[in-house]
Order: structure tokens, then C-alpha cells, then sequence
């Protein structure tokens, strides 16, 4: 098998749309056998499975129904040129995906596991430079592309802030991206306004990556995001379609959450509550291209009524750096995600999860630090799902996708057993 168990194993159930359950009955082992061979290698509970059930699940996924229906995406060409923005590879918006295309996406990012993992190394990128345009404060997102690049071997130049940049002598957008576009082999770049990125793409042929502009989109952290939940709901035996997604916090100037509801609408038959103070609702435009879809959108400033039964809570930290002199109603301490109304409205399956940063002190109006022990909690596994998505996009970009499987070898350090020394196991997964 060229590539590892677990990603072998989730791209059949992806293919064929399968929760863990059925995948389970439909191969004829017993869940908790299927639920060891999904663990990552390495893992002390990770099992082998048998060539016997690697036969049969290839015979399934290679159908001809099946063969017919996927092989769609290779007979058009290289994913980065399904996705292109404008006819150059550049990420710039979640609406240059399909739903074919963000899970071939994934199904590389999950090739990327290993590596992310410490597990492996590849150079596929050896020898290539990133530049790192932070004109906005970051330190997750940057850090984030950073280390995606690193670790398939390439290197990273990094600049942060107007102060420190040439655009605060006066230079334009389009001569910063030319000149640097002669320095570097990609460029990922976070303004404070809305489009400017895309100013900087238009000027330059190398790829150009959207790391936030302003109050716009964050292709890259909805990317990350919906593969979190794909994979949580994996291991919950859950489908995504049908799901019910609560989307809470400050929707107007969010711009994960506006990248976000355009990628979840690629599925079918969601729910989306949208929780907000008032004065910071999702804006009109957004909520059109999520409707069109025939998805059911619902909108509340009750915390309580919002949460009920959802399956995804997904909560952001108000963007005060963003307001125009907004007094926001409802916007107080009580506008809180905490343990005691996740317990009181939601199931023990919830997955609850914020873009980062939070703000963890007390009286805040964000995620409460109380659900950090909690299972359900996933915002530490979203975060660590960065980089082998961000690492798929880059090896997307510049065309190396390819070689990624046939470039690994084994790390020569020894990588911590578990990331976080208070990370949370999940029930039933000791």
C-alpha cells in the first residue's frame, strides 16, 4: 500500500460517503477493530489491518459506478489549475472550491499527516522561499504557514507590521508584490482591508496565498476548520450532511466565520444557527450565497435557544479592532460559551471550536477556559490540522503534490508521544 493505513482507510469512507458504523458492517469487522486500524502509527493502541480487509476495501472503492464518478478530477488536469484564481494558482477565496475539490484537498493534507506528526520528512520544497506579508498582527496563522512550509523543506522569510514595511514610505501594493515576487516562491498575505490581497495577487505570477484581509475571508483557516470537523465527525461515526452547525460570536467582522458557512454550504442539508449580539449579524451577502443552497439558516442573540441540539459549535472572539465606533447590545460577559450551557444544550458528541485567539480572561465574552479538560472540546486538535492542510495547499500550488508519498523517511529526533501534556482522550479511546 503506497500510502499509510489511515489516510487509505478515510478516503474510502470519504469516497463513499459512509460513517464509521456502516463503513464497519459494510466490510464486515466489528467497529472497535475499524477504530484501531483509523489510529494514527505509532499509536499504542494502532492495529494492523489484515490484507485480506485491504483487498476487499479496494475492490469497493475501485467499482466501476465509483471509478467512473472520481476519475472526473484527474481527466480535468492538476487540482491547482481546477482551483486557479483568474488562471494563476493563488488561494484567495474559499469560492474557488468545489465539493470534489476541497476533499481532494484533504485527501492530500491527510498524506501530510506523518509529517505533521513528526513522524516523517519530505524535501519536496527544498531549495523554495516563502514570503511571509504579515501587515496585520499574527502570530497562529504566520507561525502556522511558516512551519507548513518548513517541514516539507522549504525555507521562510517573514516581515510583520506597517511600521516595518516599504508601504510605510509610500509604496504601493503593486510594487511590494512585484519586488518581493523576484525574492520569494510564494507569498502568503494578511492585510487589515478587504481585497487587498487580491491587489498583491494581480500583480504577481508566483502564488499568493489569503492570510485574512480584513473583515473578508480566511480561505486557509476555513479549510482547516471543515477538515477538523470532517475528521471529528469520523470518529464519531457522524456525516457531515444533514449536520447542525452553530456559528456564535461576532459574524459581521469574523472573517473565518464568512469563509466558513461558503465551504459548509458544498454539503447537503445543514442547519445553521447563527448566534450574534445585535449589530454584529452576518452580513446580507454571505447569508444569500449560503441560502442558495437550500440550506435552513436561523438567527438568534440567545446563546440558550441557539445551541440547542447543535452538533458543531464553532465560536469567535469579538473583533473590537475592527469596530467603527459600534456600541454592540448584548455584548457583555454573558455572551460566553461555557461548560454549564454546553452540558445544558448540547449532546455528549458536540464538537466545540474556535479560530484562535481567545481571550481567557475572566469576565470575557468568548469561549470559557472551563470546557479545556473536556473531550469535546476540539480547539487544540483544529489548530494542529493547520499544518497538514497548509502543507497541502502549498504542495498544491506549486505542484508537488505528487511527490510527496515517494519523498518520506523517517525522522532521526525523538517527537513527544502527545502534544499537549493535558490534551483530553476521547471516551472509549484509552
Amino acid at each position: 500500500m503506497s500510502v499509510s493505513q489511515q489516510v487509505f482507510l478515510r478516503d474510502a469512507m470519504r469516497r463513499l460517503n459512509l460513517t464509521r458504523d456502516v463503513f464497519a458492517a459494510r466490510i464486515g469487522v466489528k467497529r472497535r477493530a475499524l477504530d484501531t486500524w483509523l489510529l494514527p502509527e505509532g499509536s499504542q493502541e494502532s492495529r494492523t489491518m489484515p490484507d485480506v480487509v485491504a483487498r476487499f476495501v479496494t475492490e469497493i472503492v475501485e467499482n466501476e459506478a465509483l471509478l467512473k464518478k472520481y476519475s472526473q478530477s484527474a481527466q480535468s488536469g492538476p487540482l491547482r489549475d481546477r482551483i486557479a484564481y483568474e488562471g494563476k494558482h493563488q488561494l484567495l477565496s474559499v469560492d474557488q472550491f468545489s465539493r470534489e475539490s476541497v476533499e481532494e484537498l484533504f485527501r492530500i493534507a491527510d498524506q501530510m499527516q506523518p509529517i505533521a506528526r513528526r513522524q516523517k520528512v519530505s524535501r519536496v520544497l527544498e531549495g523554495a522561499v516563502l514570503g511571509n506579508l504579515f501587515f496585520e498582527a499574527s502570530t497562529r496563522t504566520r507561525v502556522s504557514f511558516g512551519a507548513a512550509f518548513c517541514r516539507l523543506g522549504g525555507s521562510v522569510c517573514d516581515t510583520t507590521g506597517f511600521t516595518f514595511s516599504s508601504m510605510a514610505k509610500g509604496e504601493s501594493i503593486y510594487d511590494t508584490s512585484r519586488v518581493m515576487s523576484g525574492y520569494v516562491d510564494a507569498m502568503v498575505i494578511r492585510h487589515p482591508e478587504q481585497g487587498s490581497v487580491a491587489e498583491f495577487a494581480r500583480a504577481t505570477n508566483i502564488p499568493v496565498v489569503n492570510g485574512g484581509d480584513g473583515a473578508g475571508e480566511h480561505p486557509s483557516q476555513a479549510l482547516l476548520d471543515l477538515y477538523t470537523i470532517l475528521t471529528e465527525f469520523s470518529r464519531l461515526g457522524k456525516l457531515l450532511d444533514g449536520a447542525h452547525i452553530a456559528l456564535v460570536g461576532d459574524l459581521k467582522y469574523g472573517r473565518t466565520v464568512h469563509s466558513l458557512i461558503k465551504l459548509l454550504a458544498l454539503y447537503r442539508g445543514l442547519k445553521f444557527t447563527l448566534i450574534a449580539p445585535k449589530g454584529l449579524e452576518m452580513p446580507e451577502e454571505i447569508l444569500h450565497q449560503a441560502g442558495r443552497h437550500g440550506h435552513v439558516i436561523e438567527q438568534t442573540s440567545s446563546l440558550e435557544e441557539g445551541l440547542k441540539g447543535a452538533d458543531v459549535i464553532y465560536a469567535t472572539r469579538v473583533q473590537k479592532e475592527r469596530f467603527a465606533g459600534e456600541e454592540i447590545e448584548g455584548y457583555s460577559a454573558d455572551f460566553q460559551v461555557n461548560k454549564a450551557l454546553v452540558d445544558k444544550c448540547c449532546g455528549p458528541d458536540v464538537i466545540v471550536m474556535h479560530p484562535l485567539p481567545r481571550d481567557s480572561r475572566e469576565g470575557s465574552h468568548d469561549l470559557s477556559v472551563d470546557l479545556n479538560d473536556d473531550s469535546r472540546l476540539a480547539i487544540f486538535r483544529q489548530a494542529d490540522n493547520g499544518i497538514p492542510v497548509r502543507m497541502a495547499i502549498f504542495a498544491v500550488l506549486l505542484g508537488v503534490e505528487r511527490l510527496v508519498q515517494h519523498s518520506l523517511r523517517d525522522v532521526t529526533w525523538s517527537p513527544p508521544s502527545y502534544i499537549g501534556p493535558d490534551d483530553a482522550i476521547f471516551p472509549g479511546m484509552e
